[in-house]
């Protein structure tokens, strides 16, 4: 499917957002350069031999173009009974002295940021997108989880090893997408197809469901200046994740059955939440029928549609509540990640993600029979306040970053009239999809208007230093 990108064109609004994104960067506290003994560690730091070579395997990267920090590689093979998944993750760990300089210092960012204005890493770029990345043509150590799937696409045996690999190809989704879209044989590609399919099938057997909505990103122009874009994903990048998440459920298993890690929980939704989201359906005119199970109600919208879109809208407000859960020795009574129907774990961005860093330790030496690291096992109860205080930096990031485009975007358009879809009513306020440009704003509630319903609406005020915009009701479309 398609993008739309939006540039800001006004030169006196794009040098105003420059000024607003620099002044969220300061009210957030972003971190700034890495501290000389931070970068003094990362460049002095050497990772140890392994012992086990992969390189044998023909890995592939998949990702977002201009990537350089690459926590993920994959190889697949077709087996008599079904197939063999290799997924080689980032060896950050044997980058990082525990409690070392950097490993402190990874502590406070707790996850990569992404500004308008650039990135903030959370680790030294010479680890990030260069050693511990696992770039092509180079050789890499890289913990590599092996599944056996049977013909229908389910695990029937993981193991996890610390190996050297080397990556033979660096793509990006519109390539990898291309390819298999021309024909690749049994290419691990084209495998990559395959087992993604199945596994959206486990998915949707299990109850489950992958929220797949437009992505809405910042993105700089060639002139220095800012542009929104609203992305569909392309479906290689639904294969891909089910990859990851293959690999996150695998790993909670492992914990779960040891009683030692770190899980990503979210609560299951009350019946009264369930409720009034498919009483939201209805409202939208795309009811949610009792027999079909919320995921395979999902993955039957279209994503083109508007009021599909309201529907996306609704359905991320179901889940709430995500979290960080540390096990030493006890098992909660449902430790269920409840969107994806299974427990879950994060340890395939590492690069990016600290808790990922600590899931990878603790379940290659559960495989290895070997106890998990005392440094690991002593900090696992920091973990869920170091990531949800990250968390909370990151989405307020994203959100206000967003909101000052959109301003800078609308800033000179004071005074038009636009039409939008009505994403959701919140008591007094509505919150709108403008059809173009794609901006998402709120007005006050008209009389009688839904969810689904459009509108047309008068733009009263843009504020680039603040993000706020100012929308009025005019009349029903």
């Amino acid at each position: 499917m398609p993008s739309r990108r939006t540039h800001v064109t006004d030169s006196v609004a794009q040098s105003e957002l420059a000024v607003a994104l620099a002044r969220l960067r300061a009210e957030l506290d972003l971190p700034e350069a890495f501290a000389p003994e931070v970068l003094a560690e990362a460049e002095a730091v050497r990772a140890d031999d392994p012992g086990a070579d992969l390189r044998e395997l023909a890995f592939i990267t998949i990702d977002p173009a201009g990537s350089t920090d690459l926590d993920q590689a994959l190889h697949i093979a077709r087996r008599a009974t079904g197939f063999l998944v290799h997924y080689a993750i980032a060896d950050v760990p044997g980058w990082v002295i525990p409690d070392g300089a950097v490993d402190r210092e990874a502590r406070r960012r707790g996850q990569t940021l992404y500004a308008a204005d650039g990135r903030v890493p959370l680790h030294p770029v010479v680890l990030s997108e260069d050693r511990a990345s696992l770039l092509p043509g180079v050789d890499r150590t890289a913990f590599v989880w092996a599944f056996e799937l049977d013909e229908r696409g389910t695990v029937t045996r993981t193991r996890l090893t610390r190996a050297t690999m080397r990556s033979r190809e660096q793509l990006t989704y519109e390539q990898a997408q291309a390819r298999i879209d021309g024909g690749d044989g049994d290419s691990p590609l084209a495998l990559l197809r395959e087992v993604g399919l199945l596994r959206i099938e486990v998915e949707r057997a299990r109850g489950g469901a992958s929220l797949n909505s437009p992505d809405e990103e910042i993105v700089r122009t060639s002139g220095g200046g800012y542009s929104l874009e609203r992305r569909h994903p392309l479906p290689v990048e639904e294969w891909n994740a089910q990859l990851s998440l293959m690999t996150g459920m695998a790993a909670a298993q492992l914990m779960l059955e040891a009683r030692v890690g770190v899980l990503r929980t979210m609560p299951k939704p009350s019946e009264e939440r369930i409720a009034a989201f498919r009483a939201q359906t209805h409202a939208l005119g795309r009811p949610w029928p009792e027999p079909i199970s919320y995921g395979e109600y999902l993955r039957g919208l279209d994503r083109d549609d508007p009021a599909a879109l309201a529907v996306m809208q609704a359905a991320s407000g179901l889940f709430r509540g995500a979290g960080y859960l540390a096990l030493d020795g006890t098992v909660p009574p449902d430790p269920v990640q409840s969107a994806l129907a299974a427990p879950y774990a994060h340890v395939t961005a590492p690069l990016r993600r600290l808790v990922d860093r600590w899931g990878l330790v603790v379940c290659e030496a559960l495989c290895a029979g070997r106890e998990v690291p005392e440094w690991a096992r002593s900090s696992l109860r920091e973990l869920p306040s170091l990531m949800g205080a990250s968390a909370q930096r990151a989405s307020r990031l994203d959100a206000e970053s967003i909101a000052r485009v959109e301003a800078a975007l609308l800033s000179a358009r004071v005074g038009e009239r636009f039409i939008a879809t009505v994403l959701e009513v919140r008591g007094e306020r509505a919150v709108l999809q403008l059809a173009d440009p794609a901006v998402t704003a709120t007005c006050p509630t008209p009389d009688g208007v839904r969810a689904g319903t459009e509108l047309e609406v008068e733009l009263l005020a843009a504020d680039i230093a603040t993000g706020t915009i100012e929308f009025r009701a005019a009349v029903a479309a």
